[in-house]
């Protein structure tokens, strides 16, 4: 399944969770009164879904089956086109967004060739993408007025869909729900001054709008292996990386033990996985590359296909 959450170009104050169905949205919560066999248990928030389990997602499922078969009962607003769909982050409210920092070596490479890096990391490290800063696909980002280094980071996220805390990194996956992705936008400027200080990036990743997420969460009967997946970023059609996640240093066997150890890691929660190497900081050309408003970065696993796009505008 692809799971969102969204509102409707024309119902615009009313959030939904849907699933994609044939190049539409079913709204999850409709699609379960449409069914009609006496069970309600469909809440109306992604958070709320995960939080069920494994109960949660077949009950979607189930929805999404017979949506399927009688998509032609269904009205508009209970299975959407794309074109009145207006993507928010899938999770908009997590509890807790880490991000692990310093997982590609071409990455660490170019960190440290540019001065963003103090130290080579012997276990993941880690920083916090607050709520505030993400947005969905198709919004446009406004560049602040006093950045003109904007870096792009395409990254894969893990969305649990179990509690984890203090556990091993016997069987990782199992407290996976799906992945999504992050293009954890970056102020250059910003960023070397924090190093250089001893801060961990808390202000140049977290400016209002700095964490396009999604559009979708795809759940792991759709992701064949995490650790295989093509990476991309294109700015104006362009493309400027491309990267498997098999080359990240630390995964999911390090990364859920290192952080349950003393956080109590819920459904909701997300794990970003680290930018790869070839970002704009990394090239001899940097201030070429830089993005400036006019500029559309799409973001994209090659399989499972998904693409997360944005437009950087002025502010």
């Amino acid at each position: 399944m692809r799971l969102s959450t969204y509102t409707l170009l024309s119902a615009p104050h009313s959030v939904r969770i849907g699933a994609q169905l044939d190049g539409r949205m079913l709204d999850l919560v409709a699609g379960e009164h449409a069914l009609n066999d006496g069970k309600q248990i469909i809440p109306a928030s992604m958070k709320g879904l995960l939080a069920l389990g494994e109960v949660g997602l077949a009950r979607a499922r189930a929805v999404l089956d017979y949506a399927e078969k009688n998509a032609a009962k269904l009205d508009k607003t209970t299975l959407a086109p794309d074109a009145d769909v207006h993507y928010l982050p899938p999770i908009p409210d997590a509890d807790k967004f880490l991000c692990v920092g310093k997982n590609y070596r071409t990455h660490l490479e170019e960190l440290k060739r540019n001065d963003l890096i103090k130290e080579m990391p012997g276990e993941p490290t880690g920083f916090v993408k607050l709520n505030s800063c993400l947005t969905g696909h198709g919004a446009d980002v406004p560049r602040p007025k006093t950045v003109t280094r904007l870096d792009y980071e395409p990254e894969m996220v893990f969305v649990l869909g179990k509690r984890a805390y203090e556990v091993s990194g016997d069987n990782p996956l199992q407290y996976i729900a799906g992945i999504t992705l992050l293009n954890d936008l970056t102020c250059r400027d910003t960023q070397k001054a924090e190093v250089a200080s001893g801060s961990r990036f808390w202000t140049s990743k977290n400016a209002p709008s700095f964490g396009p997420l999604g559009p979708c969460i795809i759940t792991m009967d759709e992701v064949p292996d995490p650790y295989n997946i093509w990476v991309t970023c294109s700015v104006n059609g362009v493309q400027r990386m491309r990267v498997n996640t098999s080359e990240q240093i630390w995964k999911l066997p390090r990364i859920i033990p290192h952080f349950s150890r003393l956080l109590d890691l819920q459904p909701g929660d997300m794990f970003s996985t680290g930018a790869p190497g070839g970002v704009a900081v990394g090239k001899a050309d940097a201030e070429s590359l830089y993005v400036k408003p006019g500029d559309v970065i799409e973001c994209a696993f090659e399989a499972p296909h998904m693409i997360l796009r944005n437009r950087i505008v002025a502010p």
